[in-house]
């Protein structure tokens, strides 16, 4: 399963967003409000206050305003236009309001599709009020586009992660057994290998696919597209010729004496066992995690110190702990 704390981060992040952006804009909204109450139900003159107003609402693409019903009172109000065709329609059913809407102050809705720009929007609600009587909302639209780009994004705390797999495979996995690949044949030496165009040749993400032989690999000098070998190609002692030389990253995650310790472990997790054995495996030196797929389709992603403290029980379950996990 996912772990809480990595929901959690995304979760902060998603708030942190939605936070700044209602800062920006709910005190010219609740402004908005009290006007619009004033001049409630008069579309015309709710129209012109719409438009007194575009310029207060930061980032704002659109203005309009809703009863209680869900029927629009207003024009879309746009800068330097007015739409009076939305006058008068159902807007019940549209995404920004499904959630519950503020009785007081003001609500964001979830992302979603626009109907008018087709780009992803949200929309910010603030309720209508004279006393305690709602009336309505206004509500204003924001292309994601147009919002001010967030701060960089801060990295997960990762720790270990499960998935586990499709139902059908993990159902018959005691009825299978595995299939001596070319890979398994030749595994010191392309282990080796990997282990050297990591430190030496610009490699820092490698998946190695032991059951079909492959290797799919990333470079420094073009990170944004892989390279899949196969198994012929690793053997061939030339192949370094083909990749230029790089220094090790001081900013590598992982230390470059740890990564033939990291294979090792992947190869000793691939001949553990007949059934329960290691299909593929991936390592990333910038992050430090790693990825492992099981014969049963299970899927586990952790950094490489937390991998290297596990030994062979803590995967295969050959002792009962209460940390082995179920592949």
């Amino acid at each position: 399963m996912k772990d809480s704390r990595e929901l959690s981060q995304l979760q902060q992040a998603i708030s942190s967003k939605k936070e700044a952006l209602a800062d920006h804009v709910e005190q010219p909204l609740a402004a908005l409000a009290d006007r619009c109450a004033e001049a409630w139900p008069d579309a015309d003159a709710i129209d012109k206050l719409l438009q007194e107003a575009y310029t207060e609402i930061p980032y704002a693409h659109l203005l309009f305003v809703l009863n209680i019903d869900g029927i629009q009172i207003s024009s879309n109000v746009e800068k330097n236009n007015a739409d009076l065709t939305w006058r008068g329609l159902d807007q019940s059913k549209r995404p920004y309001l499904m959630k519950n809407l503020p009785y007081r102050g003001v609500m964001l809705s979830s992302l979603y599709m626009s109907l008018r720009t087709h780009k992803q929007c949200i929309t910010v609600l603030h309720s209508i009020n004279i006393d305690e009587q709602l009336l309505g909302f206004i509500c204003a639209d924001f292309s994601i586009a147009d919002l001010p780009a967030p701060a960089q994004q801060t990295k997960q705390d990762f720790h270990w992660t499960q998935f586990k797999g499709d139902p059908a495979v993990r159902s018959t996995v005691f009825m299978q057994k595995r299939v001596h690949s070319l890979l398994d044949e030749h595994i010191d030496e392309v282990l080796d290998l990997i282990e050297i165009l990591m430190v030496e040749h610009g490699v820092f993400h490698t998946k190695i696919h032991f059951s079909s032989g492959r290797i799919s690999m990333w470079l420094l000098d073009d990170p944004f597209s892989y390279r899949i070998y196969t198994t012929d190609e690793l053997i061939n002692p030339d192949i370094c010729l083909a990749f230029p030389q790089y220094p090790y990253r001081e900013d590598a995650k992982i230390p470059a004496a740890k990564i033939k310790e990291t294979l090792e472990q992947f190869r000793e997790l691939r001949f553990a066992d007949e059934t329960i054995y290691l299909r593929s495996s991936s390592i990333n030196l910038m992050n430090g995690i790693l990825g492992l797929t099981f014969s049963c389709d299970g899927s586990h992603y952790m950094p490489y110190d937390e991998f290297l403290e596990r030994d062979l029980a803590f995967w295969l379950g050959n002792n009962v702990t209460t940390e082995t996990p179920t592949t």
